[in-house]
């Protein structure tokens, strides 16, 4: 799985579409509901199922990110299945808090 920044993958068991903002610092698997991304271009071969397990959702428009991989990617299409790196749940990163402008 080559995650170049930019590069375009979505889920294979569901609607969930990403985008690599910051590709890791070394090879792992992005995975989405508990099975590997596949490419954009890719069709979805329908033969795997929504693990129970990775089934907590991706929200479009959402960052998310892996500390231990340095892998950060855009959500860019939402999808039922949560998100993962070689089996770790990733979460949302947080909104910045902008300086009040008084």
């Amino acid at each position: 799985m080559d995650l170049k920044p930019g590069s375009r993958w979505k889920s294979a068991v569901c609607d969930a579409e990403l985008v690599v903002v910051r590709p890791p610092k070394s090879p792992v698997s992005l995975e989405c509901g508990g099975h590997p991304v596949i490419p954009h271009a890719d069709t979805r071969t329908g033969d795997l199922a929504l693990s129970d397990a990775h089934a907590a959702g991706a929200a479009a428009g959402k960052r998310y990110s892996d500390a231990e991989s340095g892998l950060e990617v855009l959500c860019s299409k939402a999808g039922r299945g949560s998100l993962s790196v070689d089996g770790r749940a990733i979460g949302a990163q947080e909104a910045k808090k902008l300086p009040s402008s008084d």
